[in-house]
């Protein structure tokens, strides 16, 4: 599908343009209902341009259109679909950083992923699980859902969702005091990004960078280029709500180090 493709180059507006071909194409009944998996091409597409309406910062959009995927799957008792659309569903909650909208949506993953035996989307939600119980406070167990699933997503060969993951896992490392870890894991995912060109998520990788850099008191230099590069990157992929965190996490380093707060290696948000 070309929207999943642009998408995952960080081309949102390609990926907009055929996803809403496609969902208009559905609407309009052009397409014979006998063709097989028209209707999962539908919830794909539907769940594609939601995930896109939250880059473009189109948030109401973005959970109507998540919303009708949602039912669209269960409607035509599309399994599979379903746990896809479940997890970019949580995919967008890890963007707008809501731990318990991605636990829920994790745990039905999981339930749903366990059920039908889909070895590959129960590894994705054991990974945003990981993310949630971090991001609530217990990074323990967090760190040991994401390690444990990234472990097995790396033993089914997959590649795509690898860097989000890694990112996922360097933010729980940070949050358990174990930012030289963190900053390990950022590059890591910096290097299949630029090896393979998945680069749907990658301003927020260059922010963690950053962040992480800060912590570690690192020189100034490499702390600006992280965040003019995530800055950058986001404007060029027109990711309107990644580059607004980029800019007010910037800006916050700014306004720290302006005020002398904490001196080197003071620690800044995550979202």
């Amino acid at each position: 599908m070309s929207a999943a493709t642009f998408y995952n180059l960080g081309d949102f507006q390609a990926a907009r343009q055929y996803a809403r071909s496609g969902i208009q194409i559905w609407r309009s009944g052009a397409v014979p209902s006998p063709v097989e998996d028209f209707e999962t091409a539908a919830v794909c597409c539907l769940c594609y341009d939601g995930v896109i309406d939250w880059h473009f910062g189109e948030m109401d959009s973005c959970q109507a259109t998540m919303a009708e995927a949602i039912a669209l799957a269960k409607e035509v008792n599309d399994m599979h679909g379903l746990a896809f659309v479940l997890c970019l569903a949580a995919l967008v909650g890890y963007c707008k950083r809501d731990p318990a909208e991605v636990e829920r949506l994790a745990s039905d993953v999981i339930e749903l992923s366990t059920r039908h035996r889909f070895a590959h989307w129960l590894v994705h939600g054991s990974i945003l699980r990981g993310w949630a119980r971090s991001a609530s406070g217990n990074t323990k167990e967090g760190i040991s859902w994401i390690e444990d699933g990234i472990r097995d997503f790396r033993a089914t060969g997959a590649i795509i969702g690898l860097p989000t993951a890694l990112g996922m896992k360097a933010e729980a490392l940070h949050l358990a005091d174990r930012t030289s870890e963190a900053l390990e894991a950022i590059k890591e995912a910096e290097a299949l990004v630029e090896r393979y060109e998945e680069r749907r998520l990658f301003p927020e990788l260059l922010r963690l960078r950053g962040v992480f850099l800060t912590a570690m008191g690192a020189d100034e230099t490499q702390i600006e280029a992280s965040f003019g590069e995530a800055i950058r990157v986001a404007k060029e992929q027109k990711s309107v709500s990644l580059a607004t965190r980029a800019e007010a996490t910037y800006a916050e380093y700014r306004r720290q180090k302006a005020s002398g707060l904490g001196g080197r290696g003071f620690r800044l948000p995550l979202c």
